[in-house]
């Protein structure tokens, strides 16, 4: 499944011989800027309290965990998430699951202020967003949980990889993909605020009234030409920008959206596949049915064999 990549599979959980604690055993990885942090925990445990140092961005790999955070209800966190903690924010958090057969495992990257503060700097100086009013930041007051993308799971994949090596420039390595793993967050995180709740920001964004539009009209022929009227943007520059701020093309978004809701009208029984093909907004079946195995790892029909 080359859009479903597997942070796991990167890391893998530590023998118990080798394990200081049961409970959010620690492994650290100090570089310039940032540390790189492998928690993991094997055994049941319950209110476990954490504070990194810095703004934190933490992902699961393996295993669930239940977090308890100041402001909100508690969650289940799983793997293929996040959850930005703002500097220094405590965390509480439960292992209902673990055991040493079932390690719960967690990546957390403590970035410096400067580190983030740089980033932001070139970005807003060099690559100004689409609204001047809103400038590159990462919009997190408190807590954000997020759903991974895979290009965010794909940066903190190299990241992972160059914090371990022994390599000589490994720092200067390590920076260009914080930069990276920066840019791809905000991105994450942009896509979460305008594709998902757009209704808020349609008449305030000009990119939230264009996803506004493909999602009323995902059955449609959706025109490139009228998407950067929408904007009020070239068509190249609509591109460009869309690409910069959200991390995907246009063309990817509406794919991803038309598959998405593919999966919504497969759960119907009596919808046939040919017919949920053109009520997603694809006209050609052995198209559909090709991208729809790309994306997901099997077909339409085994799609829906899974549900029931």
């Amino acid at each position: 499944m080359p859009s479903r990549l597997h942070l796991s599979a990167a890391i893998a959980p530590l023998a118990p011989e080798r394990l200081h604690s049961l409970v959010e055993n620690r492994t650290v990885y100090a570089l310039d800027g940032f540390e790189l942090n492998v928690f993991e925990t094997h055994q049941a445990a319950h209110r476990v309290r954490l504070r990194l140092e810095g703004l934190a961005l933490t992902t699961m790999l393996r295993g669930k965990k239940v977090m308890h955070l100041p402001g909100r209800a508690a969650f289940d966190y799983l793997p293929g998430e996040s959850v930005v903690v703002e500097k220094e924010g405590l965390m509480e958090i439960d292992f209902p699951e673990a055991c040493l057969c079932q390690p719960t495992q967690c990546l957390a990257v403590a970035i410096a202020p400067d580190t983030i503060r740089h980033t932001l700097d070139l970005l807003n100086e060099r690559y100004p967003r689409a609204e001047a009013h809103q400038p590159w930041s990462l919009q997190q007051p408190d807590y954000a949980h997020l759903t991974n993308t895979p290009e965010l799971t794909d940066t903190l994949s190299r990241l992972v990889a160059v914090s371990r090596t022994s390599h000589a420039n490994k720092d200067v390595l390590a920076g260009f993909t914080m930069q990276e793993l920066l840019v791809r967050l905000m991105q994450t995180q942009a896509r979460q605020l305008i594709f998902h709740d757009y209704a808020r920001y349609v008449t305030t964004h000009r990119f939230a009234a264009v996803v506004d539009y493909i999602k009323q009209h995902l059955s449609e022929k959706l025109s490139i030409d009228k998407l950067s009227a929408l904007a009020c943007m070239s068509k190249a520059t609509f591109f460009r920008v869309f690409k910069r701020e959200f991390g995907i093309t246009p063309v990817e978004f509406i794919i991803r959206e038309r598959l998405g809701e593919a999966k919504r009208l497969l759960r119907h029984p009596l919808a046939s596949v040919a017919d949920v093909c053109l009520r997603a907004g694809f006209n050609n079946l052995s198209y559909f049915q090709a991208l729809f195995k790309k994306h997901e790892g099997v077909t339409p029909g085994a799609y829906r064999k899974q549900l029931v």
